[in-house]
């Protein structure tokens, strides 16, 4: 939609936010902190936002941001519904759900590349086997709990003004057809845009990514040089400069855990039907288990390019620093400090400098 905004402004339908994805302004309005190392989001995110959508007067705006999802409590909901412009009557919520079993390893990675250490198999047994299911990741329920998030929205704005759409993979344009339906814009003008900066990790990349994690945090590390060398630098080149291979083993989930995923599916489908929302799309897809389990067998391998990419992203994230009063170097060598020291080392110098950039 960010692609196509001046093509949609023709057709009466407004793209107001100034980036393809408003994170900033949406966990602000949650009073919720950033990525891990990130600047803290602020009232004036929101603000901008906000000013934005009115500026478009009484045309078509959509806002969109999955951390709308993460808002706490209806007071929160409230909050974004009325900034948007509930009083004017305009403010429609549009929840695009998949199944739990196809969300669930993109979480995981996506954790991972925000601090998580924690292997898949040991996250799921956190999230479906070990009450209060909030360990490690309260949000994770938070946000696909698809009932009760449903339901929260539902309560400020009334079930009439929410629409579900149940996304069916076998269809890659088919969410797409329903923006265009439901913002009446003329079939085909959405078109799917190449996106390797928002592509999911292979297994061998979050392996690789969730062993650094460990070491990142065993060394004492700074949160704001993760996110400047690690999230923006080595995942981001990773990302950018290398495509995955048909042979990259992709995170697979392991079958006891479709099944239970699938459970949890179908009592969401039945609850959010009871709602008296809209709902686009087969709902029966959200608890549906796939015929064939992926290979959890296989032995991700991490190769030698694709590291190398990722080393070369860090050390281009820290060369951006530019390089300050340099103190003299300390009479003892390289060969005779501790790797750990090194690390720590490093790390608050890169630190010290991207802070005087």
């Amino acid at each position: 939609m960010f692609a196509a905004k001046d093509a949609m402004a023709g057709h009466g339908v407004e793209f107001p936010a100034h980036s393809r994805h408003p994170m900033e302004a949406a966990l602000a309005v949650c009073a919720l902190p950033g990525m891990m190392g990130d600047i803290k989001p602020t009232e004036g995110h929101w603000k901008r936002l906000v000013d934005a959508v009115h500026a478009t007067g009484k045309r078509t705006s959509v806002v969109s941001s999955e951390f709308f999802a993460d808002a706490p409590d209806d007071e929160a909901i409230a909050r974004i519904v009325d900034g948007l412009g509930r009083d004017q009557g305009r403010v429609h919520v549009l929840v695009t759900l998949r199944p739990l079993a196809k969300i669930m390893p993109s979480q995981w990675q996506q954790y991972v590349q925000n601090g998580l250490r924690m292997g898949y198999e040991d996250w799921l047994e956190h999230m479906l086997r070990k009450p209060p299911y909030e360990k490690p990741n309260p949000s994770f329920w938070h946000r696909h709990r698809h009932d009760r998030l449903v339901e929260r929205w539902g309560r400020v704005v009334g079930p009439e003004r929410v629409t579900v759409v149940v996304v069916d993979d076998r269809d890659r344009d088919g969410l797409l057809r329903a923006f265009e339906q439901l913002l009446g814009l003329p079939g085909n003008l959405l078109r799917p845009v190449p996106d390797a900066v928002n592509r999911s990790l292979t297994l061998a990349e979050t392996e690789m990514l969730r062993n650094l994690n460990v070491e990142f945090r065993s060394n004492g590390l700074p949160d704001e040089l993760y996110s400047k060398l690690i999230r923006n630098g080595a995942v981001m080149h990773m990302k950018n400069a290398c495509s995955p291979a048909p042979q990259d083993v992709k995170i697979s989930t392991p079958r006891w855990a479709v099944e239970v995923a699938a459970g949890i599916g179908a009592e969401m489908t039945e609850r959010i039907t009871a709602t008296g929302v809209r709902v686009i799309g087969d709902p029966a897809l959200l608890s549906a288990v796939p015929t064939a389990a992926d290979d959890a067998s296989v032995v991700p391998r991490i190769a030698p390019a694709v590291a190398a990419q990722a080393l070369y992203g860090a050390l281009a994230a820290a060369a951006a620093a530019p390089v300050r009063n340099t103190a003299p170097a300390k009479s003892r060598s390289v060969h005779q400090t501790s790797s750990k020291e090194l690390v720590k080392v490093l790390g608050h110098r890169c630190l010290k400098r991207l802070r005087r950039r």
